[in-house]
């Protein structure tokens, strides 16, 4: 996240932005309820629609 979106604004995302590819939950709630890292990065890349090179 740091290295795709600066390290403040990889802060805000994770604490303040709702995916709906994460059961409407922010990165932080997905993570404190079990979901995986890689499950996360996958649904923030669709969201973001980020290239090949970052997945």
């Amino acid at each position: 996240m740091h290295a795709q979106f600066g390290e403040a604004y990889a802060e805000s995302l994770a604490k303040d932005y709702v995916l709906e590819q994460l059961g409407s939950r922010t990165i932080e709630q997905a993570l404190d309820e079990g979901a995986s890292p890689k499950e996360i990065w996958r649904a923030v890349c669709e969201a973001f629609d980020l290239p090949a090179t970052a997945r």
